[in-house]
C-alpha cells in the first residue's frame, strides 16, 4: 500500500513506514493512494466480520504484512451488534471491546501492527485524547515490550471513568492531565512530531486517529452494520456519526469509496460545530473549545477533516452531499430522554447522532447511527439525565476505586519535551 502526505504530495511512504512514523513533513496526514473498489461487496457482506476484515484490508494493504489474518483476529475478539431501535432505526453498538468503546477497534489493530512492524526498536507513543482514545490505546498497548504510551487529556474534562479506565494502568502506560482544552493536548502532541531531535530520541509515534492503522481498522465495523440490515433496506442505508476529530466520518467515507452501499452520512456534533457551520456556510471558523455532555466530541479543530477533503477531491464528490446538524447540551438531554422512553439506553454521544438521524430520514430511508461508547462510561450525567442507576460493567467496575497515576501539567511544550526525555 503506497500512502501519501497530503501536505506534500512528494512525501511518499508505504503503509509500515506510516504506522511507524504516524505524520508526514508539515504535520500533513497520510493518505492512500488508491482506493480501488471492492470486487464483490455482495460475497463480502455474507462473511463473518474477522474473515471479512482480512479480505478488505488486504485489498487495501496489498502484500504488506503477511500476517494480516491474524493480526486481526487478534484485535478483533469482539462484536459489534446492530440493534433495531424502531421501524427503520438502527444502532451499532460498537462498545463490546475491552475498554468499552470504538476506539478498541482501531487501538487494538494499531498495536498489532506496530509491534509486527517496528522491529524491536523502543518507540514512544504520544497521544491526545477527549475521552475514548486514552484507554483504547493504553489497554491494547499495556505491557508490550518496547513500547512506552504518553498519553495527554484536558483536566477536568472527562468523565471520571473514561479517566479511570486508562489512568490507573501505570507500568508502561504514562498519563498527563494538561490544564486546557483537548485541543491544547492535540497542539502539544503536533509540537512534538515538528521537533526532529525529540522524535528521533525517544523513537516517537501517534496512536490516535490520525496514525492510518486505526483508520482503516474503523473501516471494517462500517461492512459489520450494512451486513446484518435486511438485504433489502441495504441501498436506503443512512449512517449518522457522532463526530470530534472525525476519523470515524473518514473511515465510513473510506467504507463508502470500497463500495459498500451507503445512500449518505450525515455528520453530527455537539456545540463545538465547526464543520456543520464550514458545510453550511462555506467558511472555516473554528471557535474556543467548549465542555460539554459529550466530551470526546469536545473538538474545534478536527485533525481529520483534511481527509475527508482530500477524498472528496479524489472521488469527485460533493461536500454538499454530507448532512450535517449539532446538537446542544439541552437538546443532548432531550434526545437522551426520549430514545429511552422509545426503550433504548444510550449515551451523550449517541443520543446526538440518533437524534440528527432521525430528524433527516426521508420515506424508506434505513438510518444507522453510531453508538460509541458504553452508557456507563457516562454513568453521572445518564444517571441524573434518566434517574437511573446504571450498573458497571466489569471494565469499569474493577478499576472504579483504584487511584489515578496522572500527572498535572500546564500548556507548555517544553515542560512536555522535559518529560518525554525522562521516559
Amino acid at each position: 500500500m503506497k500512502l501519501y502526505n497530503i501536505k506534500d504530495h512528494s512525501e511518499q511512504v508505504d503503509f509500515a513506514q506510516a504506522v511507524k512514523q504516524g505524520l508526514g513533513r508539515e504535520q500533513g496526514l497520510f493518505f492512500p493512494e488508491q482506493i480501488a473498489p471492492l470486487a464483490d461487496v455482495d460475497g463480502l457482506l455474507a462473511k463473518p466480520l474477522v474473515e471479512r476484515s482480512a479480505i478488505i484490508l488486504r485489498h487495501l494493504l496489498g502484500d504488506e504484512l503477511p500476517e494480516l489474518a491474524q493480526l486481526i483476529a487478534n484485535a478483533f475478539t469482539f462484536p459489534a451488534p446492530l440493534v433495531q431501535v424502531a421501524e427503520n432505526q438502527y444502532a451499532l453498538e460498537l462498545f463490546h471491546g475491552p475498554t468499552l468503546a470504538f476506539k478498541d477497534f482501531g487501538g487494538r489493530f494499531m498495536a498489532q501492527c506496530l509491534t509486527a512492524v517496528s522491529d524491536g526498536k523502543k518507540i514512544t507513543i504520544l497521544t491526545a485524547t477527549s475521552g475514548d482514545t486514552g484507554a483504547a490505546v493504553a489497554h491494547a498497548f499495556y505491557g508490550l515490550p518496547n513500547i512506552e504510551v504518553v498519553i495527554l487529556y484536558p483536566k477536568g474534562k472527562i468523565s471520571p471513568l473514561q479517566e479511570k479506565l486508562f489512568c490507573t494502568l501505570g507500568g508502561n502506560i504514562r498519563t498527563v492531565a494538561v490544564n486546557g482544552a483537548f485541543d491544547d493536548c492535540q497542539a502539544l502532541v503536533k509540537q512534538a512530531f515538528d521537533d526532529e531531535e525529540l522524535k528521533l530520541a525517544i523513537g516517537l509515534n501517534s496512536a490516535n486517529s490520525i496514525n492510518i492503522s486505526r483508520l482503516l481498522a474503523q473501516v471494517c465495523y462500517y461492512f459489520e452494520a450494512i451486513a446484518q440490515l435486511p438485504v433489502t433496506k441495504r441501498a436506503e442505508a443512512v449512517i449518522a456519526v457522532p463526530s470530534g476529530n472525525f476519523g470515524n466520518l473518514t473511515a465510513g467515507l473510506i467504507a463508502k469509496a470500497l463500495g459498500l452501499p451507503v445512500k449518505r452520512f450525515i455528520v453530527a456534533t455537539n456545540a463545538n460545530d465547526t464543520v456543520p457551520r464550514y458545510l453550511q456556510e462555506g467558511h472555516w471558523d473554528p471557535q474556543a473549545t467548549v465542555a460539554t455532555l459529550s466530551n470526546a466530541m469536545d473538538v474545534s479543530r478536527p485533525n481529520n477533516w483534511p481527509r475527508v477533503e482530500e477524498l472528496f477531491r479524489v472521488k469527485g464528490w460533493s461536500l454538499k452531499a454530507l448532512g450535517a446538524a449539532s446538537r446542544d447540551d439541552e437538546q443532548t438531554r432531550d434526545a437522551l430522554q426520549r430514545l429511552y422512553q422509545q426503550g433504548y439506553l444510550c449515551e451523550p454521544h449517541g443520543a446526538i447522532a440518533w437524534d440528527v438521524m432521525q430528524s433527516s430520514l426521508c420515506d424508506q430511508e434505513c438510518g444507522v447511527f453510531l453508538c460509541t461508547a458504553h452508557p456507563a462510561k457516562f454513568k453521572e450525567s445518564v444517571d441524573s439525565i434518566l434517574g437511573i442507576d446504571v450498573e458497571l460493567p466489569a471494565p469499569l467496575a474493577e478499576r472504579a476505586d483504584l487511584a489515578l497515576l496522572s500527572e498535572e501539567m500546564d500548556v507548555d511544550f517544553s515542560a512536555l519535551r522535559d518529560y518525554l526525555l525522562r521516559a
